[in-house]
């Protein structure tokens, strides 16, 4: 089969590798459908998560068909349509049983294009597949259901919940990448007062105000002086970081109120400064956190529903092989205009 292969920062490409086939009872091999780039895939591309070994497939999001199923898998079979979350999940471990798949201590977490072979490929293993994969209804399109994968529970869990939006807050989102807008979107299932969204690209402050931002500001504008100016000098109830770089990490720290929270969900490659001389009085909770992926069930449900916006989200539509051209679009957003970018494997008229 084709995948798309990590050799090295700065070095990676579509070839030929071995098909993936069936390593423990637990397994399922997924013919992939639909697939995304997430922004830690560049970062790991950049060199920011050594975890990731040369030789290693990337890709922790995709909708596919099952193709073949482990002796001791029991919810899915051969010719099921399925989302493969970005998490899996041993279901037995402590973390498991209080719902923290993201710390699975029996050999998943985080492993799908980190610690083992990914998504971006014509097929994937996937382990642990009774916890890690989701039946898809029909009315629920690819293009769609792969936002389920991970940002949009990444969002929702480490963004909006970890900072406890509540109905009236202020609510800042610094990033108005795929993460960000999820976050604003997920957050408006709470009712909050204002939503502010800050980046540095005019069209991603667009896709903010489609998403629901009530405010969007150039992170060059001075967006510190703009919450002041819009809270009575207060500061905002709720800032969540979705960029990942350390001075957008300090910056939400000085726009949050005292006694208020911030959630940080950006993959930070490098040391933030913690500025506890002038935060220590402030009665602040901040929240990191890896999405364990729990509301995945509810936010398909939500989906299927159409309660959750997702069109404005997908922008660019690449057959599967071009993944080198799309990395590409996808690692220049500021000029190409990309939020989130799906390659799929069918022809162009079933890439819906």
């Amino acid at each position: 089969m084709k995948a798309f292969v990590f050799h090295g920062p700065g070095q990676s490409a579509w070839h030929d590798v071995p098909d993936p086939g069936i390593q423990d009872a637990a397994d399922v091999i997924v013919r992939v459908d639909a697939v995304t780039i997430c922004g830690t895939d560049l970062h790991i591309l950049k060199g920011d998560v050594p975890d990731v070994l040369p030789g290693t497939i990337l890709g922790h999001e995709a909708v596919g068909e099952v193709v073949e199923v482990g002796s001791g898998v029991r919810t899915v079979r051969p010719g099921d349509r399925v989302l493969v979350s970005c998490i899996s999940a041993c279901g037995l471990c402590r973390f498991c049983r209080e719902g923290a798949y993201g710390q699975c201590l029996g050999g998943g977490g985080w492993i799908l294009g980190h610690t083992v072979d990914g998504t971006q490929a014509e097929y994937v293993r996937v382990p642990f597949a009774d916890l890690s994969l989701h039946p898809l209804p029909a009315t629920v399109n690819s293009q769609d259901a792969v936002l389920l994968a991970d940002i949009y529970p990444t969002a929702y869990e480490v963004g909006v919940l970890n900072g406890r939006v509540g109905p009236g807050d202020t609510v800042v989102v610094v990033g108005a990448g795929p993460i960000g807008l999820a976050a604003i979107a997920t957050a408006q299932l709470f009712s909050p007062g204002r939503t502010i969204a800050v980046d540095l690209v005019p069209a991603r402050l667009e896709a903010a105000k489609r998403m629901g931002a009530d405010t969007v500001v150039s992170a060059a504008e001075d967006p510190e002086q703009l919450v002041a100016d819009l809270t009575d000098g207060l500061g905002a109830d709720v800032v969540i970081e979705a960029v990942g770089v350390p001075a957008s990490f300090e910056m939400c720290t000085r726009m949050v109120r005292p006694g208020g929270r911030v959630a940080n969900v950006g993959v930070h490659g490098k040391p933030a400064t913690l500025h506890l001389e002038s935060l220590w009085s402030k009665n602040l909770t901040i929240r990191t956190g890896l999405v364990d992926s729990y509301s995945t069930p509810a936010l398909l449900r939500m989906m299927t529903a159409g309660r959750l916006p997702t069109s404005s989200l997908v922008t660019h539509d690449f057959p599967l092989h071009r993944m080198e051209e799309a990395y590409d679009v996808f690692s220049r957003a500021a000029d190409t205009g990309a939020l989130k970018v799906v390659l799929s494997s069918g022809p162009a008229k079933d890439r819906t």
